[in-house]
């Protein structure tokens, strides 16, 4: 199958070369990357044969944004635009009314597998129709594992992007969870070996996952993970998929705090916690430790 790829980045480079390595015609276009085969989305259209498949891979938002409109001028009716970034769920209505005046087809796809996705498969999450499900199912049956599964067609447009967006709530919930539990057992004075603890958890475990491969990997490259700083971005979905919660008043507790715990991680002093020794000074006594160099009874 013949197809377009918009960005060339981390993801969808490693995309166009898996497709391209099952058999797949990729015509690559990034604004950027050296690695593109045309040098603007008008020749990237002109490059492919109608009826037209075009996977969009850019930074959600405004990259996104303007690469649809852009291509809905360029593109005709019977194409198909496909979605792949960590859009937000209420955009793509928006998108897919957009390109359905122009009788240009829309699905919105949520992938996962990061850098190990060009060796391993994606997981790959789609909204939209099930007729254009089935015109990119060539695509989407090579990208997805070889042994098959790492699919599902969730629902009506909108829905690939939910349900990733769900994922990447419980991946935030997951890795919060794997980092108290480090942080307990290297505290604990108890446990000698933490990397190897983890290590074991890999085979027979209900806690075995990709997650924990990743974590041990790690550990064995970083025992003490003295070479990394304790601080963690959020790729934005996080926030969704809380906002998505309020919204839709279903308690998501261990995702909330798992957010919140990456909004901590990027406080050299926190001010909250510096409240809460002042109180405890206050009401109680308590020795606060002070940022000042402290009194000697001779400076008194």
């Amino acid at each position: 199958m013949q197809i377009g790829m918009i960005g060339l980045g981390k993801m969808g480079g490693n995309m166009a070369a898996r497709l391209r390595e099952k058999g797949h015609e990729v015509v690559g276009y990034d604004v950027s990357s050296q690695e593109r085969d045309v040098d603007s989305l008008a020749a990237l259209v002109e490059r492919l044969e109608a009826p037209r498949v075009v996977w969009v891979m850019v930074p959600a938002g405004d990259p996104t944004s303007r690469t649809i409109s852009e291509l809905a001028e360029l593109l005709d009716g019977g194409d198909l635009v496909i979605d792949g970034g960590n859009s937000h769920y209420a955009d793509d209505r928006v998108r897919a009314e957009e390109l359905e005046g122009e009788g240009i087809g829309y699905l919105d796809a949520g992938v996962s597998g990061g850098v190990w996705g060009r060796q391993n498969g994606y997981g790959i999450m789609v909204g939209g129709t099930a007729e254009n499900v089935e015109r990119a199912r060539p695509i989407l049956d090579s990208l997805t594992p070889d042994e098959g599964g790492g699919f599902v067609h969730a629902g009506r447009v909108g829905a690939g992007h939910f349900v990733k967006m769900v994922h990447n709530g419980i991946e935030y919930g997951m890795m919060q969870a794997f980092g108290e539990g480090y942080e307990l057992m290297a505290a604990s004075g108890l446990v000698d070996d933490v990397p190897g603890t983890f290590e074991s958890w890999r085979e027979g475990t209900v806690v075995r996952s990709w997650l924990l491969d990743l974590l041990s990997r790690a550990l064995e490259e970083d025992p003490d993970l003295s070479k990394l700083r304790g601080y963690a971005e959020d790729s934005g979905e996080g926030r969704w998929t809380v906002q998505a919660a309020v919204d839709l008043a279903v308690p998501a507790p261990a995702i909330t705090s798992s957010l919140y715990a990456r909004f901590a991680s990027r406080q050299d002093d926190s001010p909250t916690m510096k409240v809460v020794a002042a109180l405890r000074q206050q009401f109680g006594g308590h020795a606060v430790h002070s940022v000042h160099r402290a009194e000697t009874a001779e400076d008194a």
